[in-house]
């Protein structure tokens, strides 16, 4: 079998094996993200590939959100033999301040392809609206004296 090395590669995996770059629940790894509005919605979006749905925890505790998820190993029989293992297992985590202009009571959760999404609507009090002028009398004032 052909296989194509990258030494820096290499490097790496050995760094994150003698320094324990794991993650565990008590020091998970950090995981990718993007964030951007759309319309009445902030999105975030989580890269999580080969985690499964019931591995994921997210949790909102004032605007203080926080997503945990853990990557097993897959099942190993007795005739398998690894060859090269580059995907890291173990927790990852990430915890994010919202603002108090998002509505998190409504929060809504996908996962689908490896990403997880959340859709967070703007609050009704965040939003642009206009403040209409009432008008009394005739505007006119006369300065006496």
């Amino acid at each position: 079998m052909l296989m194509r090395t990258d030494p820096f590669r290499e490097l790496d995996r050995l760094t994150q094996q003698l320094m324990g770059s794991t993650g565990t629940w008590s020091k998970p790894s950090v995981m990718p993200m993007d964030a951007y509005r759309e319309g009445d919605d902030y999105v975030i979006a989580f890269d999580l590939p080969g985690v499964t749905a019931d591995a994921i925890d997210i949790d909102v505790e004032r605007n203080m959100l926080t997503v945990r998820a853990e990557r097993r190993p897959t099942a190993k029989g007795e005739d398998v033999q690894m060859e090269l293992s580059e995907r890291p297992l173990g927790v990852f985590s990430r915890q994010i301040v919202l603002a108090d202009t998002l509505d998190t009571e409504n929060i809504k959760a996908d996962y689908e392809a490896g990403v997880l999404t959340l859709r967070i609507p703007i609050a009704e009090r965040a939003k642009p609206r206009k403040v209409t002028i009432s008008a009394t009398g005739n505007g006119r004032k006369e300065i006496s004296g």
